[in-house]
């Protein structure tokens, strides 16, 4: 897909979705065991609203209808249905990619959960998401009401210049993941938000936890840490993005 940067995420979410989704089905391209979580059926999308710089699936969400096949939600449920079975796991996700672009792909992913918890029962749902479109629509967020699922939100920047630098995505789409974290979690959910912290000084971290107290965000943020694959850090390379203290990151080589 042709791009230029910064770009809208929100009209970019809608031409994704037109190309990774046909009727209920979405396009992946492997499903795995992963160790994440302490073990985790895993099934790797492609499709997403961002185009991150540290993306490990950057490539793939760049071309999103090049890669991977059309699966049904009942042929993704059983994939990792088949795989915790084999390792025992009661974990599940999708990642990737954004699960949600739209209609279409929200849809797709109730019904993924919904296959899986009547098969196991007691079974948990890590939704891994940008949280872009359920904080620009906030409607959708009463469809997610599935007691199993967890919510993970990976914020992309501690302010919105580094947001649209690490995103690709415009500035001033910050305050929409925020958004979703502050109405997901005064509904209930079970939900937290995550960062890169590679990119991030702690005055930087301090400041987002500032940003996150008016809203009354009681949940702690995971700290990530960057996988330091060769076409990630060619990526960051090519974005000019260096680690908190400046060290080139070729430094993280090896």
């Amino acid at each position: 897909m042709a791009l230029a940067f910064p770009f809208d995420p929100v009209q970019r979410s809608q031409e994704v979705e037109g190309l990774v989704m046909s009727g209920r089905k979405r396009r992946y391209y492997k499903f795995r065991a992963a160790p994440y979580y302490g073990g985790i059926a895993t099934a790797d999308a492609v499709g997403c609203s961002f185009l991150c710089a540290y993306c490990w699936n950057y490539g793939r969400n760049e071309n999103p209808s090049s890669c991977g096949r059309l699966y049904s939600p009942e042929e993704v449920a059983w994939n990792l249905i088949s795989l915790a079975r084999r390792h025992s796991y009661y974990l599940f996700r999708l990642t990737g990619s954004e699960p949600i672009l739209g209609e279409a792909s929200l849809e797709h992913v109730l019904a993924v959960v919904g296959y899986v918890s009547q098969e196991i029962p007691q079974s948990r749902f890590i939704l891994e998401t940008n949280g872009l479109m359920l904080g620009f629509r906030t409607e959708l967020i009463a469809r997610l009401g599935l007691r199993n699922l967890m919510i993970r939100i990976s914020l992309k920047g501690t302010d919105p210049e580094s947001f649209e630098k690490i995103s690709g995505a415009k500035r001033e789409f910050f305050s929409f993941p925020l958004r979703a974290l502050k109405e997901l979690e005064s509904q209930g959910f079970e939900v937290w938000p995550a960062l890169m912290e590679d990119f991030f000084t702690e005055h930087d971290i301090d400041a987002l936890r500032e940003i996150l107290r008016p809203l009354e965000i009681r949940a702690e943020l995971e700290r990530e840490r960057l996988e330091s694959y060769p076409a990630v850090l060619t990526h960051l390379d090519l974005r000019g993005i260096r680690l908190d203290d400046g060290r080139p990151l070729d430094k993280r080589r090896g």
